[in-house]
């Protein structure tokens, strides 16, 4: 059982303290009491309690027929589970790191996104791939990256990066419960994070409903998965030079709150954009475009996109630090949002 580090009461629901990892363990733990037809599997999720433990406890509790450790072979695992969601289970299928996502996108993309639509919507595919990514391990350039922009190009999927202990839990249960197939980004560095849980079985966090994590009047931050906690830290520092910075974390990319997000620009005219991935072609690229179609003419400042270096995640320390955005990255950038237009 997840450990509880503290615990509140709001209204009638106990709010308890407990760590990133530990909310996914909960949520899991939930949604297979509440439904049979959930079952996790992928590699080391059972003997072994999970690569980062998210797993932990669950083999003893639902036993090894819904708890199944599989071979090396991430394109067959999500293929199993593509194959079971279609006869009407619910897999949570678990991949070590999103790198090795790259080796199941044939069944990802030919056949777990399209399937419903190929079968002209008399076949569903409830499956949830959750997966971490994320720099900061010195884990070099196979098990480093941020890859949510693969993902959201895709018609079909579904695609979650909670940034906080709550929203992991709550988006991972609406995901096991939804009938579409749900790509789930975790991040390494949150697993340990803590922050406040709901612990109502019946609390999820819906999808397409993005958090506004600081409110503010002179620019808005966009920050996805981790980079939402960065964006804050900056926040924190902007408001030290007297700029209030509106802080929002979208939570799900596909699909995204983008009625939020434009609010925000119609009342702060300048915006910021945060992702860890890489910049060509990005997440950050892709909300560029839409808010310049959508708020052109409420930008006093042209967007500004803060990202990973343009390059493999090396290995070196110092290297790996310099490739991944920090606080003073969108400090910066903020800044420079002010240096054009009539508050300069």
């Amino acid at each position: 059982m997840a450990a509880v580090r503290s615990a509140r009461l709001q209204g009638a629901c106990l709010v308890p303290e407990m760590r990133y990892r530990e909310a996914l363990n909960l949520a899991l733990r939930e949604e297979m009491t509440a439904d049979r037809n959930v079952f996790i599997m992928g590699e080391d999720v059972g003997v072994f309690n999970g690569a980062f433990k998210v797993t932990e406890g669950l083999l003893k509790e639902f036993g090894e027929d819904r708890v199944r450790d599989t071979p090396i072979s991430e394109n067959t695992i999500v293929g199993m589970g593509v194959g079971a969601a279609m006869t009407g289970l619910r897999p949570v299928v678990e991949l070590m790191t999103i790198n090795f996502s790259l080796l199941a996108m044939d069944q990802i993309i030919n056949h777990m996104a399209p399937i419903h639509y190929m079968f002209g919507g008399q076949v569903k595919v409830p499956m949830v791939v959750r997966m971490p990514q994320g720099a900061g391990h010195q884990l070099a350039a196979t098990h480093s990256h941020s890859f949510e922009a693969f993902f959201q190009h895709v018609p079909g999927l579904l695609v979650a990066a909670p940034s906080t202990p709550a929203d992991a839990k709550g988006l991972l249960k609406a995901a096991i419960r939804d009938d579409n197939p749900v790509i789930f980004i975790e991040h390494e560095t949150l697993y340990g994070m803590k922050g406040e849980v709901p612990s109502d079985p019946s609390f999820i966090v819906p999808f397409g409903q993005a958090a506004i994590r600081r409110e503010g009047t002179d620019v808005t931050i966009v920050g996805i998965s981790r980079m939402a906690v960065t964006a804050e830290k900056a926040a924190e520092q902007l408001a030290e030079r007297g700029v209030s910075a509106e802080v929002i974390d979208p939570r799900t990319l596909r699909p995204l709150d983008l009625d939020t997000i434009l609010r925000s620009v119609e009342k702060t005219n300048r915006v910021v954009i945060v992702e860890e991935g890489w910049p060509h072609g990005g997440v950050g690229a892709n909300m560029t475009a839409l808010i310049q179609e959508q708020a052109f003419d409420y930008l006093d400042a042209p967007i500004q996109r803060v990202a990973g270096a343009d390059v493999p995640m090396p290995y070196s320390r110092p290297l790996e630090q310099a490739a991944y955005p920090h606080a003073e990255n969108i400090v910066a950038a903020a800044m420079a949002t002010f240096q054009t237009g009539d508050r300069a």
